[in-house]
């Protein structure tokens, strides 16, 4: 098992650090310059002014991974995406008069789970990863403090464990929304850089195929599974309908009709 420690860059972090390495049962090193005496040490995930990463210690080049809903990528996904027109929109049934509640059962870094909840829908995100669900709730907790993206972050709810042995215990959603991690043939530097420090801590996702069923049973109107163009249909089942895009698609599995608003 990868070992994970939590450091701080400057003292105005301190308590945050130590919060987070109590609240995810992480190993506390104080000053992140305590890392270069250790070579026991995989990930550190890291605090500066406020923001967590995480880092990858024999890779530095890497850099660090952050979940940032009020910069970067996710502010122009939101600006400039496209609204309900978006392919992800379709994919839930999201149309006028019907917003609905979502369950993201593999979270990940929260990105369309963001896109979806500045849609309008009520999501609640499950991530199994501690130290992935401990940069999800930091992301969280920052997007609240920003004028534009509080109502956003409002319409979302972090829980932590797996949802394999979780989600009958999550009540009924309108829409469960999967995308497992698959081995990608992606190039681009960024994809490389989260996938390889997403399986080094996580190993190949070899039990995707089991959130297929529970998802299901929970659903009220459909589940959403994101793949990759390239990639098999979940635990072998045909969707009702995919939605293709240039790289990936979303495989729809309908239940019922979604309600005419």
């Amino acid at each position: 098992m990868a070992k994970i420690v939590v450091g701080y860059c400057d003292k105005v972090d301190v308590d945050l650090a130590k919060r987070i390495a109590t609240q995810w049962q992480f190993d506390y090193i104080g000053d992140v310059a305590a890392i270069k005496q250790r070579d026991d040490i995989d990930f550190l995930l890291q605090v500066e002014q406020q923001v967590l990463s995480l880092k990858k210690l024999d890779e530095p080049k890497l850099g660090g991974i952050v979940v940032d809903f009020v910069e970067g990528a996710s502010a122009h996904r939101r600006k400039f995406g496209g609204g309900r027109g978006q392919d992800i929109a379709k994919a839930v049934g999201l149309k006028h008069g019907f917003s609905p509640t979502v369950l993201d059962a593999t979270a990940g870094l929260g990105r369309d789970a963001f896109v979806l909840a500045s849609l309008g829908c009520q999501v609640t995100l499950h991530e199994r990863v501690p130290a992935v669900a401990a940069l999800l709730e930091n992301g969280l907790e920052r997007g609240l403090l920003h004028h534009e993206t509080t109502p956003i972050v409002e319409h979302m709810q972090l829980k932590h464990g797996s949802s394999i042995d979780n989600m009958a215990d999550c009540g009924n959603h309108d829409v469960v929304y999967l995308d497992p991690m698959y081995p990608h043939r992606e190039k681009s530097a960024a994809v490389k850089k989260e996938m390889r420090v997403f399986q080094t801590l996580v190993g190949e996702d070899l039990d995707a195929d089991q959130l297929f069923a529970p998802a299901y049973d929970l659903a009220t109107y459909r589940v959403v599974v994101k793949r990759p163009n390239y990639a098999d249909y979940i635990a072998g089942k045909k969707p009702s309908m995919s939605i293709k895009m240039k790289k990936n698609r979303f495989d729809v599995y309908v239940k019922q009709a979604i309600p005419k608003g």
